[in-house]
């Protein structure tokens, strides 16, 4: 998979956690606030029915299971984080054409949602939203 660009969110799940109260375990039945996690919109026929990244012209969006491993890069600050899939999201569909940006870097479609520790390892929640890069390597 080629580094796909966008912009990275963080969504609350399973346990208590942080700014989360107790949500559900996700699409996989594993996902936890606290742990390294994401939600991904291409893990099965079903989720990208939802999702459909298609319709705000993202591609490369490839096929990826429960368990996966991504690594997604804030473009802001160049930190990184390694996570799992653990969900399907987020729903790109709903905020085609959204763009975010820190001085020349920008990203534009939520691509990924990160668990709030995975996010907190790479942004401050509080930035919501960051342009990010997303890969396998």
């Amino acid at each position: 998979m080629a580094a796909l660009r966008g912009e990275v969110s963080w969504f609350c799940c399973g346990s208590a956690w942080g700014p989360c109260g107790t949500a559900g375990g996700g699409a996989c039945g594993t996902c936890s606030s606290g742990n390294y996690q994401h939600a991904w919109p291409n893990t099965s026929d079903a989720c990208l029915a939802i999702t459909r990244p298609d319709r705000c012209g993202v591609t490369g969006v490839t096929r990826r299971g429960c368990g996966f491993r991504h690594y997604t890069t804030n473009l802001c600050t160049g930190a990184r984080v390694g996570t799992t899939i653990a969900d399907c999201g987020p729903q790109t569909d709903l905020f085609c054409g959204e763009r975010t940006c820190c001085g020349s870097a920008c990203g534009s479609n939520r691509i990924i949602d990160l668990t709030p520790a995975a996010y907190s390892a790479i942004a401050s929640l509080s930035a919501g939203l960051r342009p990010c890069s997303v890969d396998t390597v």
